[in-house]
């Protein structure tokens, strides 16, 4: 059973915008506090750049803060992320998990961001 599924990746030109979408299972989405992370290139460790809790609650990295948002629907069981003002460094594979993921599920396929010039 597929439990994390990520969209929305693609290409994006440095100063653009992306929004990046996660369906959960709702019972992994209940309760938990979901981040979206990461992973610069294969083989690279996940970096989370964003969670919201359970109660709505945001905390960013630095390199994300006041560009990207992250935002979850308790309803439809997705979490998203709209990425604003794309840098070249925000490049990478995304993927989404509970926090910490060492408490969810495997990884899903991710959704890659490609930033180019």
């Amino acid at each position: 059973q597929v439990q994390l599924v990520e969209s929305g990746g693609g290409s994006v030109q440095p100063g653009g915008s992306l929004r990046l979408s996660c369906t959960l299972s709702r019972s992994i989405m209940s309760g938990n506090a979901i981040g979206w992370y990461r992973q610069a290139a294969p083989g690279k460790e996940r970096e989370l750049v964003a969670r919201v809790m359970a109660y709505g609650m945001t905390i960013y990295s630095d390199s994300v803060k006041g560009r990207f948002t992250i935002s979850r629907d308790n309803n439809a069981n997705t979490v998203d992320l709209q990425m604003d003002y794309v840098q070249v460094e925000d490049a990478g594979t995304y993927y989404c998990n509970i926090v910490p993921s060492r408490l969810g599920p495997d990884w899903g396929q991710g959704t890659q961001v490609l930033v180019y010039s």
